[in-house]
């Protein structure tokens, strides 16, 4: 007998363990900032359907039902973060990288 992990051959993330940071950090959360839930959301959907990282995957699933939310009303907190104006980095608890590579075009230009 096989199992699904014989069959679909478990991979690494490149981004994994700076990911890990972020989740053991919002493991660490009891009363969540709307950086923390955008956070959750992003890698909710990065890790989404990924063949690996399974452990990263539990525990991010962890923090959000430890913070009593379902993975709908996360996504719903977040619509409503992002239609208030919000962007990363007004938050003290989002790493600037978070989104974007960091290199401004504008500084390039003649």
């Amino acid at each position: 007998m096989s199992n699904s992990h014989e069959s679909t051959p478990q991979q690494a993330h490149p981004l994994e363990l700076s990911d890990r940071q972020i989740v053991d950090g919002l493991l660490a959360t009891t009363v969540p900032t709307d950086g923390h839930l955008v956070d959750a959301a992003r890698l909710l959907m990065r890790y989404s359907g990924f063949p690996g990282a399974d452990a990263l995957q539990r525990d991010l699933a962890k923090a959000i039902k430890l913070w009593g939310l379902s993975r709908d009303q996360l996504n719903a907190r977040c619509r409503e973060i992002w239609a208030s104006g919000y962007r990363p980095g007004q938050d003290a608890a989002v790493e600037p990288q978070a989104v974007g590579s960091g290199f401004d075009a504008a500084d390039s230009e003649g």
